[in-house]
């Protein structure tokens, strides 16, 4: 049973039952091959559609928290006010380089990759970066299974984004 008691006064509890999409994990929980999903709300009136559609299109943003929290916003290092700000500055920064990155740079698997997914797969990459005859080249190890992708996006990030 569920217990609402201490929710804000008119709070309803809305569960779904739906197939996973088809190459979905299942889990221990799905049940007869259904996924259970259910939020809370305390919005007054709405339709049922309208109430999911804006819980589910707050998603992305619950997405980009979770993202920032392993990007360093977890845990702050300093028992100090001012190095946690600075702390603080450079996870955003981070984070928002990453955001970026997958958004301008990478298609497919890439630009949603999780943060620690995306750093084992683009930034740990070995290379060397030489300059000869006034031009700068990136030689990047040839063997690892990204190194196509992270030229590609060297490329896209080359490419003038306002042609004309």
């Amino acid at each position: 049973m569920l217990d609402l008691t201490k929710w804000p006064g008119g709070s309803r509890v809305f569960v779904r039952r739906e197939r996973p999409h088809p190459g979905a994990q299942l889990r221990f929980t799905d049940a007869d091959g259904h996924r259970f999903t259910a939020f809370i709300t305390d919005t007054e009136g709405g339709q049922l559609a309208d109430l999911e559609t804006r819980h589910r299109s707050h998603a992305p943003v619950e997405d980009r928290i979770r993202c920032g929290k392993t990007t360093g916003l977890r845990n702050f290092p300093c028992r100090g006010y001012p190095e946690n700000k600075a702390w603080l500055e450079l996870a955003l920064a981070a984070a928002d380089l990453l955001t970026w990155a997958q958004a301008l740079c990478f298609t497919g698997d890439l630009a949603r990759a999780e943060p620690a997914t995306f750093r084992y797969r683009i930034c740990a990459i070995a290379g060397k970066l030489t300059r000869t005859a006034r031009a700068t080249t990136l030689h990047l190890d040839q063997d690892w299974p990204w190194a196509q992708h992270l030229a590609t996006a060297f490329t896209r990030l080359r490419a003038d984004p306002w042609p004309g």
